[in-house]
């Protein structure tokens, strides 16, 4: 007790500094696996437009950050569709990495996608969560990478599937987030003023009733009360 006591009242040398924890547009990349029809018509742990409006406001916060961003499907020819027509209107010149393996991180094409970006901190998102994102995440972390799943952005084939999964991605050492949460950290700071527009316009667009607040408050306190 008497050593606790002494911690305690230690004096920290406590700066202004933001943990190497926390994500950044410069040591982060984002992962969009498997947004397709055939896979969203499967996906009933949640609402499936939530999911859509979950996964097209984090694609563009990677744009509004210029993060890179991997996008990959499985057997788009044969089975499961097309990107997410909504997803690749945001990346319009981004090449879409189809497998066929269920195992994004079983294809050689997307780890060297993820390894030339040379960042650490994958930010990963898709369907299902219980196959196709739980099982990259589980070998991206055994390699040595730090994942952060953004829950909200992926379905699974139940809501049990999808809470059974990121329970088993958290214990494995994954980080769940939301995608409104990646959006402010990447901002972290409203006097960034060089992504502040681009912030705003998306939380406007598609978080619902906060975005609705920032028009209100835009409109009846002024063009600044956003942050």
């Amino acid at each position: 007790m008497a050593l606790n006591r002494e911690l305690a009242n230690a004096e920290i040398d406590a700066t202004p500094t933001p943990s190497a924890d926390l994500l950044t547009p410069d040591n982060s990349v984002f992962l969009f696996v498997d947004h397709q029809p055939q896979m969203f018509f499967g996906a009933g742990s949640g609402d499936r437009t939530a999911i859509v409006n979950a996964t097209v406001g984090l694609a563009k916060t990677a744009k509004a950050f210029d993060v890179p961003v991997v996008l990959s499907t499985v057997a788009a020819e044969t089975f499961s569709g097309s990107l997410l027509p909504q997803l690749a209107e945001v990346f319009p010149e981004q090449p879409v990495i189809d497998r066929s393996t269920m195992n994004p991180w079983e294809d050689a094409t997307v780890i060297e996608a993820i390894k030339a970006t040379g960042r650490k901190k994958i930010v990963l998102s898709g369907l299902w969560t219980e196959v196709c994102v739980v099982l990259p995440a589980l070998s991206a972390l055994a390699q040595g990478y730090e994942v952060y799943v953004v829950a909200d952005a992926c379905g699974g084939l139940t809501p049990e599937a999808h809470a059974h999964a990121l329970q088993r991605m958290a214990k494995a050492g994954a980080c769940t987030v939301d995608w409104i949460p990646v959006l402010l950290e990447l901002q972290r700071d409203w006097a960034r003023t060089e992504t502040y527009d681009a912030v705003v316009d998306i939380v406007k667009e598609h978080d619902g009733a906060y975005g609705l607040g920032l028009v209100y408050a835009q409109q009846f306190i002024g063009a600044d009360a956003a942050g």
